[in-house]
């Protein structure tokens, strides 16, 4: 169902680029609660990390509707995300179509609930394409010690893959990647 409601735009936001929009999604109740349900099932972790802005609104409602999941910790545009002296890490990104980069608080971080000597995360993203945005963000990630303790990724889960891409293959040394679309072909 998902898969049919999804929009391509060719050449988005430049030409060879084929956006792939799933906030069609939102102004379809059945599908928007399946993929949110799918996301919760796929996750095994207490803390979603997520990407602005379409990450946002998947992710939120697993804090309502996933008894596991216990916070979700943003990661956002330049000059979007206030933070205190030494808090705020820069993470650079390569996407399909440039570069990019996006930030994080280790606050936020600090203040979830540690399994041992982890933080155990789940990285959720709506779309793997090549992988650069995931990537960026595991990489910091697991050079991070937070209160002594360090981030395990549990797994990537994306509502929309694109295989011909091969993003799978830059993330699977990493942790485990799912997908709840796959959808062949597209590039």
């Amino acid at each position: 169902m998902f898969e049919k409601i999804i929009k391509h735009y060719p050449d988005f936001p430049k030409p060879g680029i084929d956006f792939i929009d799933v906030l069609p999604s939102l102004q379809n109740k059945e599908a928007f609660v399946k993929a949110v349900y799918e996301i919760g099932n796929l996750s095994t972790a207490p803390v979603i990390v997520t990407v602005e802005a379409r990450g946002f609104l998947f992710a939120a409602p697993l804090l309502t509707s996933c008894s596991h999941i216990k916070a979700i910790v943003p990661f956002r545009k330049k000059g979007k995300l206030p933070f205190e002296k030494g808090d705020l890490v820069r993470v650079e990104i390569m996407k399909e179509y440039g570069s990019d980069e996006l930030f994080y608080r280790l606050s936020d971080f600090a203040a979830c609930e540690a399994n041992g000597d982890f933080i155990d995360v789940t990285i959720f993203d709506d779309l793997l394409a090549t992988g650069g945005t995931v990537k960026g963000i595991a990489d910091s990630l697991l050079q991070q010690t937070i209160n002594g303790k360090k981030i395990r990724i549990k797994e990537f889960i994306f509502l929309v893959e694109l295989p011909a891409l091969k993003g799978r293959s830059v993330l699977d040394g990493i942790a485990p990647v799912h997908s709840i679309v796959s959808l062949d072909g597209v590039e």
